[in-house]
């Protein structure tokens, strides 16, 4: 039995077999479930294994994952279609007050024109194999939380190490399946040269905003398109003009007549993270502690940008991906404690909870191995709880204040560098130098002091209200817990800010990391108030590598005893890697007496910008070319339009966004983007009643890059006539 074999053995869903034909639509399945799934039964038309052929080419291979998102090659010339919102942190950094790509858009009308997506390259999925058994294998013997983690890790990472080893050409990564239970060493080629090739006007990328995102009716043209290219011996290599563009082993065709209701769709994709398989503590810590601190942060984070923002043009496009970010963060993490507290989630997972302990205690041999699983899973979560607020301030405090990253990366890089012997100190610093001054770059890329100011005294204000056993040394540092916090922290601020050369890029990079002495000779206020927050950090670590420890075995146990009191395998919870969900275009009713139709039409974006909403503008254009009933080949027989977005039952999460809908035969029809507002709860929880996930059809792809922006050229490129 070759590796892969053995892995799909490891994976069975047992749904098939206790509920014979039922085709279970929840599931976002690893490549080795497809084959024990009735697709055909479901709609497919193609066989199978042309979905997934381990050992020949399949439509798997035209699927890429590019900037944390997923997208798909569609020409053989490297054509790559994903989301507007994938592409947005590249198309910013091209973009400039003179040539503002990011509000206009671009098109290349050639190769030459195309421009460099910096910061972005795609990962193919290369192959897999099962790991389990050797890295659990390394711990077989060890009862200490810490040490087991900490051997796991190291373990994963040796695996991955001697893949690369064995093969250069590919990048290696070791994912855990199920938390504490299963491994797969998945194996990746990187091309890092990606470039832009079209982005449609913001206006149609992002059409909606804030007000639209994470809703239904949606008529968003969310969008884009890039090229991959190689060397010219087809060797990923880093952006060069002598690039070719890279040859797929497979690209997707699109088909230009869409879907209709009821259709049988797929997804395939790279699906971030799900925790379906946690128990109710988990769900109950989500919703207390890290999704109202992070969303009402955030909130905080974003007025604070778009007030600065309006200063000029540069700053509002320098912050402009941070605050993209934040509000799908923000708007996302507000569904999900609506969707908690809708369908009462944490109850329902204490009534689950409480039947499992019962089957524990009912059974001899099951509570000889599992009998104080459920008291310890409660009070490891006590513990994490009596800590929360410090913790989720100190995981936030270096992405909320750019110049407190920087002095933490300079600070780290200085440490790193005084360890070395002196014999060996210069070899690293012109080793790891560079290195350093792109980090700090992307960094700087993003920073506004002004905005700086305003959220760290925020952050700062924030911890003086902690409980006693939750302060943050650095904090009380600079205030000695006195009653006056706000005018010291003030003063701190403009004081340590003020003095700080770390605001200034240009010294920074050409002046203080000119040599490792001109960074030992310099320090200031704010690189020693890091040095504070780090050696706290730091103090804490052995204490949460335990509780890592702990958790990692206790819900590997968990989702065991689980499986044995259902009698039944689970699907591994998302992890980036790729799976494949399906279902049907269908429409639902979120509430009584309502229903919301699969598709959205034009005339909805002449409707909303009607209301005079400014997340509502749109192109002229689309009004003139509606109005004429200029459709072309792309309009929906039933709307007598042409449709922009849909909604299917299937099952995505974060990293589904650019994911290609397939149709019964494999061809492209929409590109995936967003959910319904009550399905941001899929992280936790799957109901076919409200789970509704929103893609944009690829006939309004086609009609706005036709009529609007004449990129006939990429039609063509794709194969579509006209």
């Amino acid at each position: 039995m070759n590796k892969k074999t053995l892995f799909i053995t490891l994976l069975f869903f047992a749904g098939m077999i206790q509920f014979g034909y039922h085709i279970p639509e929840e599931g976002m399945f690893p490549l080795s479930e497809i084959h024990k799934l009735d697709l055909k039964k479901a709609g497919l038309k193609i066989d199978q294994n042309e979905v997934y052929n381990p050992n020949g080419i399949s439509l798997v291979d035209a699927l890429v994952n590019v900037g944390g998102c997923t997208g798909s090659f569609v020409s053989n010339e490297g054509l790559i279609i994903t989301n507007h919102h994938c592409a947005f942190s590249a198309v910013q950094l091209a973009s400039t007050p003179e040539h503002d790509y990011l509000n206009n858009g671009f098109v290349a009308k050639s190769h030459e024109q195309e421009i460099e997506a910096k910061g972005l390259t795609c990962r193919i999925t290369d192959s897999y194999e099962d790991v389990s058994d050797r890295v659990l294998g390394a711990v077989a013997q060890v009862s200490d939380p810490a040490s087991r983690l900490q051997l796991i890790n190291n373990a994963m990472k040796n695996i991955a190490i001697e893949a690369e080893k064995k093969d250069p050409s590919i990048k290696a990564e070791v994912s855990e399946m199920f938390i504490g239970k299963s491994y797969v060493l998945f194996r990746y080629k990187t091309i890092l040269d990606v470039r832009l090739v079209y982005v449609p006007n913001r206006k149609v990328g992002e059409f909606g905003g804030e007000t639209d995102n994470w809703v239904w009716p949606r008529h968003t043209g969310d969008y884009s398109f890039m090229r991959a290219y190689v060397a010219k011996d087809g060797s990923p290599t880093k952006y060069s003009k002598d690039n070719v563009p890279y040859t797929p082993k497979k690209f997707l065709k699109v088909n230009p007549s869409g879907t209709t209701e009821e259709d049988f769709v797929f997804i395939l994709g790279y699906p971030g993270k799900t925790f379906r398989h946690r128990p109710a503590q988990f769900i109950d810590y989500q919703a207390k502690y890290l999704l109202p601190y992070t969303s009402e942060l955030y909130d905080f984070q974003n007025t604070t940008m778009e007030n600065v923002g309006k200063r000029d043009k540069t700053t509002e496009l320098k912050l402009a991906t941070r605050i993209k970010r934040n509000a799908n963060v923000m708007k996302n993490y507000r569904g999900k404690l609506k969707g908690i507290r809708d369908i009462d989630l944490v109850a329902q997972k204490r009534q689950e909870d409480a039947a499992l302990a019962q089957f524990i205690n009912n059974n001899v041999e099951v509570k000889a191995q599992y009998g104080n699983l459920m008291t310890d899973i409660d009070q490891l979560y006590k513990q994490i709880n009596g800590d929360a607020n410090r913790d989720l301030w100190l995981t936030q405090i270096y992405t909320s204040t750019s110049l407190l990253n920087i002095a933490k990366q300079i600070n780290t890089f200085k440490t790193d560098l005084e360890s070395q012997p002196s014999a060996q100190k210069e070899t690293y610093f012109n080793t790891n130098i560079e290195k350093l001054k792109q980090a700090l770059n992307v960094t700087y890329d993003a920073y506004d002091i002004d905005v700086d100011r305003r959220i760290l005294k925020k952050m700062m204000s924030d911890a003086t209200q902690f409980s006693s056993n939750q302060r943050v040394s650095a904090i009380d540092k600079v205030t000695n817990r006195g009653s006056n916090n706000d005018a010291m922290i003030t003063d701190f601020i403009g004081d340590t800010f003020g003095l700080s050369k770390l605001k200034d890029k240009n010294y920074v990079l050409n002046t203080l990391l000119k040599s490792g002495k001109s960074i030992a000779d310099y320090n200031d206020g704010l690189l020693l108030f890091e040095k504070d927050i780090a050696k706290q950090i730091a103090e804490l670590k052995p204490e949460k590598d335990r509780r890592d420890g702990v958790l990692n075995k206790l819900m590997g146990d968990y989702v065991n005893v689980k499986e044995k009191f259902l009698k039944k395998d689970f699907v591994p919870d998302a992890n980036s890697t790729l799976r494949l969900t399906y279902g049907h275009v269908r429409g639902y009713s979120p509430a009584d007496a309502s229903f919301m139709a699969p598709y959205t039409s034009i005339k909805g974006i002449l409707e909303k910008g009607a209301t005079g909403n400014p997340d509502f503008a749109y192109p002229p254009q689309i009004k003139t070319l509606w109005e004429a009933k200029d459709f072309g080949p792309f309009a929906k027989k039933e709307l007598n339009d042409v449709p922009v977005a849909f909604l299917y039952n299937m099952d995505t999460t974060g990293g589904n966004s650019g994911s290609p809908i397939m149709n019964a035969y494999g061809e492209l029809i929409g590109v995936n983007f967003d959910r319904a507002y009550g399905a941001t709860i899929n992280d936790y929880a799957w109901n076919e009643s409200y789970s509704r996930s929103i893609g944009v059809d690829i006939r309004y792809v086609l009609w706005v890059a036709s009529k609007i922006d004449h990129a006939d050229f990429l039609l063509k490129e794709m194969g579509v006539k006209l």
